[in-house]
């Protein structure tokens, strides 16, 4: 039995049971409430991953983690991943447990359907707990079948930046696999990651923002120096520094840098 979706906006989607039933499955980021509690062992994941985001790991080390804690903490899964969707409209991994989960997303790509693509189109979460028993996926489900041992799949879409176009994506091997309660503990994941993912996000501008004002602090007493050096007004000293930049094949900041300490070791 195929699953039917909702109108663009209701925040809900169709998912099918084992057997072929279908429910309605609300999306967690809008008015959904969780129909299970989150144990303890979650929480604690949880706690743990939080310290990786505000310790200023990187992005790609709290993704990989994220994903690693998803197999553990969500019954039934066996793989996941986070992905992006780029202008070509292809999905592209940010992080993934393994192989598998990776090879999901170029299948997804190829198909041009499934539980990624959806929730990031639709805003609501997708799941198709058996795809073998009817689904909204076909190609998809054909080419699952036929290259990996996926059987259940769910996807949830990341508040990512501005645009959106991100989402986590669980995998089980086992039809029916993927339940409500698999559902419920992957929406508080997948809202963590929208939250590790704006921190992220604002700890990588903050860190650009640092370096090209040290860039600039760099480069601005390189060009006083050699203001005094050869006589020359502002505008000639930077023509200066950027020819000697492109004749040795030197980023303009690092040559700045090297000047600035030879200065600074000849003053002893």
């Amino acid at each position: 039995m195929s699953p039917e979706q909702d109108g663009p906006g209701s925040g809900a989607a169709e998912r099918s049971e084992p057997g072929g039933s279908a429910t309605n499955v609300t999306d967690p980021g809008h008015t959904g409430r969780m129909q299970t509690p989150v144990p303890r062992e979650a929480s604690e994941a949880f706690a743990a991953l939080a310290k990786l985001v505000y310790a200023g790991n990187g992005t790609d080390d709290v993704l990989a983690e994220i994903c690693r804690t998803a197999v553990e903490l969500i019954p039934g899964a066996d793989h996941a991943c986070i992905s992006s969707l780029d202008s070509h409209e292809q999905l592209r991994t940010r992080a993934s447990t393994d192989e598998v989960a990776a090879l999901m997303d170029r299948l997804e790509s190829q198909a041009q359907e499934g539980p990624c693509l959806d929730s990031i189109e639709q805003d609501s979460v997708q799941h198709d707990a058996d795809i073998t028993d009817g689904t909204q996926w076909p190609k998809l489900a054909e080419l699952t079948i036929r290259h990996t041992p996926v059987r259940s799949m769910l996807g949830y879409q990341l508040m990512d930046g501005l645009d959106n176009r991100a989402a986590f994506n669980v995998f089980s091997d086992t039809p029916g696999g993927l339940t409500q309660e698999s559902m419920d503990v992957g929406a508080v994941l997948a809202a963590f990651t929208s939250v590790a993912l704006a921190a992220a996000e604002r700890q990588a501008t903050a860190d650009n923002l640092r370096r090209g004002l040290q860039s600039n602090r760099e480069i601005g007493k390189a060009v006083g120096l050699l203001m005094a050096a050869h006589k020359v007004g502002d505008e000639e000293a930077f023509e200066i520094l950027k020819s000697a930049s492109s004749r040795t094949n030197t980023k303009l900041s690092a040559l700045a840098t090297r000047i600035n300490d030879s200065h600074r070791e000849s003053l002893g």
